[in-house]
């Protein structure tokens, strides 16, 4: 992200008003005939955008693939791949709307590179790679890495800015062999996902900070009963409807706490496109391993930014079910709710022949069935959450992007990941000795991995969007760590290297 402009393309007054003075020694594309705009600044370049696309395309609603025209013509970038792309972007509505829109962008095109005093002053070239890459955007590489771990379930409630998972699965469902089902509510979303899972394929749900507040009974249930599940909340700034377009990191400790009762979840929180590729599919295997809900927490920053990535690696996913077989009944009687040392349970599906699959949301005997005695429930208690033993070893620790002995380390989580890069090689041309510590893999921690690396930390700086520094408290509780410093953000914008710099700059950090 960037504060800074080099193009502004403003369709109405609005936008001028509130953008212009990002204006980084570049253009505005205008159309003066309809904004009415009377300004001699050089900086203004009129196109006629709204007589363009009635002349050329028929209607006024070709205004924007006008102005687009214009704004690729100042670039002096080849027309012939706007016009690939308007092909394939509106092919479903037929050969005219095809013609019309790529007429209309020509029209564009044309007339900025004649009546434009310096276009091609900025250059855009093509990335010099052997292989091509993918663009994807955060949400759709969500849904990539379900289908590649074998999602054979979705269902939810749609809800901005999380329905892009769900509708990138729907355009697959077909394909794959997935159901794909838009419940009534979240709570019908979760508890179908449940019942899916306990009948044996795997399955998901996507929501935002909202309704995953409906959900949060049926989460408990999924904590009882020890029935895999993966969750995707796509965070947005609440409370209530908020700011249901714009991005917040708001909902961490909601995640880690929600639902009555202790019972163990993990939390990951990926940092770029192609780690929720990879990330979702971790989320699969350690929710059928351990039994457990597993979040995948995200935002609208993240789910909604378009990245150019290298190609979906197939071979980095591998499909863990750990469902326990046949030959391991032993004639004594199953027992669903077995004690183990590591407080898993062999998990065989409903239907096996020989064994009689029981589950309870009450608390109930290692056989399934309700048992209120005060010497099982502390033994089920300790027996799930047991489970943290082992996941705490699945966890991959923070990542350092910089000199490990730094001088200063900035903290981050998700998707900040982009900014804080940028902002530690901006610091670091000018000589200053800043690191980056960034988590995807959120909860439990890698205690001794995690506290290895912030133990070598002077100062530090945790850089979040909300308002309370959610995870730098989740630092101290969790593992006796305090930052010395936050920046926290909350106006529903992402994070900018520009701000995060003028913020240390207060601090009298760097």
């Amino acid at each position: 992200m960037r504060e800074r402009l080099d193009i502004l393309i403003a369709l109405d007054k609005a936008s001028i008003d509130e953008h212009l003075g990002e204006l980084d020694s570049g253009v505005v594309i205008l159309d003066r005939e309809s904004l009415k705009v009377d300004t001699e600044d050089e900086a203004f370049f009129h196109v006629p955008l709204r007589s363009v696309a009635e002349e050329v395309g028929g209607s006024r609603l070709y205004t924007n693939t006008v102005a687009t025209g214009a704004a690729l013509g100042l670039l002096c970038y080849p027309f012939e791949i706007l016009s690939a792309v308007i092909e394939q972007t509106f092919e479903k509505k037929g050969c005219d709307v095809v013609e019309r829109n790529i007429s209309s962008a020509r029209a564009g095109y044309d007339y900025a590179q004649k009546h434009y005093p310096d276009r091609c002053h900025i250059s855009l070239k093509p990335r010099e790679t052997p292989d091509r890459r993918m663009l994807i955007t955060g949400n759709d590489a969500v849904g990539l890495g379900a289908l590649a771990s074998g999602l054979k379930f979705l269902s939810a409630y749609p809800m901005t800015p999380s329905t892009g998972v769900m509708n990138y699965v729907a355009s697959k469902a077909d394909l794959l062999g997935v159901v794909v089902e838009q419940a009534e509510d979240e709570i019908s979303a979760l508890t179908m996902a449940l019942g899916a899972s306990f009948a044996g394929v795997r399955a998901m749900t996507t929501t935002s900070g909202g309704g995953f507040s409906l959900m949060v009974e049926a989460l408990g249930l999924a904590g009882m009963t020890e029935t895999p599940i993966v969750i995707f909340l796509c965070q947005r700034p609440g409370p209530a409807t908020g700011l249901p377009t714009m991005t917040e990191q708001g909902d961490l400790e909601f995640v880690l706490h929600a639902a009555q009762g202790e019972f163990p979840r993990c939390v990951l929180a990926p940092r770029t496109a192609d780690e929720a590729i990879y990330l979702t599919a971790k989320a699969f295997n350690i929710a059928d391993k351990y039994q457990i809900p597993v979040f995948i927490l995200s935002d609208q920053h993240l789910a909604d930014t378009v990245f150019s990535i290298e190609r979906f690696d197939l071979n980095r996913v591998n499909v863990e079910r750990h469902l326990a077989k046949d030959s391991e009944l032993d004639g004594t009687g199953y027992m669903r709710y077995k004690f183990t040392k590591s407080g898993v349970s062999p998990r065989l599906l409903p239907g096996t022949v020989g064994a009689v699959v029981v589950a309870d949301s009450d608390e109930h005997d290692e056989s399934g069935h309700i048992d209120e005695s005060a010497e099982n429930r502390i033994k089920m208690t300790d027996k799930r959450m047991a489970k943290l033993g082992g996941l705490s070893g699945e966890i991959t620790p923070p990542e350092v992007y910089g000199k490990v002995d730094a001088d200063l380390s900035l903290i981050g989580w998700g998707s900040t990941y982009g900014a804080l890069r940028e902002t530690v090689d901006s610091l670091e041309r000018k000589g200053l000795s800043v690191n980056l510590i960034s988590f995807s893999d959120i909860y439990p921690f890698s205690e001794q991995k995690t506290m290895k690396i912030l133990g070598k930390t002077r100062e530090t700086v945790c850089v979040e969007n909300n308002a309370t520094g959610q995870f730098a408290r989740v630092l101290r509780t969790e593992l006796g760590f305090t930052v010395s410093h936050s920046i926290l953000k909350y106006d529903g914008l992402p994070f900018t290297p520009e701000h995060i710099i003028r913020e240390l700059k207060k601090m009298e950090v760097v």
